[in-house]
């Protein structure tokens, strides 16, 4: 075979993988809109009203299912509502200790006779605990003791022996993903919880406030209207921002004083006279809630290096964008 044709044979395999798999999930979206969906709306509903009462997810399965399983209960969990992954196997030598009667079992078997979840099964069926079922078959083993039962399409594995499992959990992981989404934006979970549950890497910074980043008390650069500009690049060099909060009377920011205005102040030949006549009026502010990526994008639209936080109209805080490009911004 040439290395033409050898190429040509794997492209139609990495096309006809992801056309499969496509496949699987336009069947899935179709059957949303008939009993699937209908039972997809009942589990939201029951993890919400277990949820509600301090109970948890258990999700279980064998095998690829299990990795999946794995995946949908981390999933769960970081967007606000509680889940474990219970494995399998280990239930029977002393895991089911973990379940209680809040909590539900969301069990994952494509062909749903899985006889590993068996001793899970029995065991939500004595001591009564919700069984979701997430399996191809309503008839099976599984399928047939869950009191809701999400039946997936049977659809054509893309592994050409029909064997590996790759349509089949495709299509489980997206349902997965689909009860999460709605189970978070039912619960309204906001931006401010997803942070505190992702408070690091990339994503943690992305979800970063203004008030977790600037500088405070002592750094933040203050001059009170009628303090001549002498003073007031006296304040800036001393704190390092290149620009000083200019403030009337009561402690409110009426301008800021920059690099820029003095560069334009010396340009028209520099007299020491009131920050007033050469501050910028009416300055970009932010408040304490306003989001790092929010912030960055401001700054670069605007060809600004630094913004004030105010609160009630007085700075509470300074943030440069040296902050942002720190936590892994830019």
């Amino acid at each position: 075979m040439s290395e033409t044709t050898a190429n040509n044979t794997r492209h139609d395999s990495l096309t006809r993988t992801l056309s499969l798999e496509i496949a699987g999930l336009v069947s899935v979206r179709a059957a949303l809109d008939g009993s699937l969906g209908e039972r997809l709306l009942e589990a939201v509903e029951l993890i919400l009203s277990r949820t509600e009462r301090g109970g948890r997810t258990l999700v279980t399965g064998v095998g690829k299912s299990g990795h999946i399983g794995r995946k949908i209960a981390a999933t769960l969990t970081s967007t606000g509502s509680p889940a474990h992954f219970l494995h399998a196997g280990e239930a029977g030598h002393g895991d089911l200790g973990i379940l209680q009667p809040q909590d539900i079992v969301l069990a994952i078997s494509w062909s749903g006779e899985t006889p590993e979840l068996a001793p899970i099964l029995d065991y939500t069926r004595r001591f009564h605990i919700p069984l979701i079922a997430l399996t191809s078959s309503a008839a099976s083993a599984l399928g047939s003791v869950a009191e809701i039962c999400l039946e997936l399409p049977a659809m054509q594995e893309a592994c050409p022996n029909g064997l590996a499992p790759t349509t089949s959990t495709t299509m489980q992981l997206a349902v997965g993903d689909a009860l999460a989404v709605c189970l978070l934006e039912a619960r309204g979970f906001s931006s401010g919880e997803f942070h505190d549950l992702h408070p690091a890497g990339r994503l943690g910074a992305r979800l970063r406030r203004a008030n977790s980043l600037m500088h405070t008390g002592d750094r933040l650069p203050l001059v009170r209207e009628g303090t001549l500009l002498s003073a007031a690049i006296v304040e800036m060099t001393s704190k390092g921002f290149g620009v000083t909060a200019v403030l009337d009377t009561t402690g409110k920011l009426t301008g800021i004083v920059t690099d820029g205005d003095l560069r334009r102040t010396f340009k028209a030949g520099f007299t020491d006279r009131p920050v007033e006549e050469a501050m910028t009026l009416s300055p970009w502010t932010i408040d304490a809630h306003t989001l790092a990526p929010e912030i960055l994008f401001q700054m670069n639209a605007r060809s600004v290096t630094t913004v004030f936080v105010l609160k009630a109209g007085e700075p509470i805080g300074i943030l440069h964008i040296h902050d942002l490009l720190r936590i892994g911004l830019g």
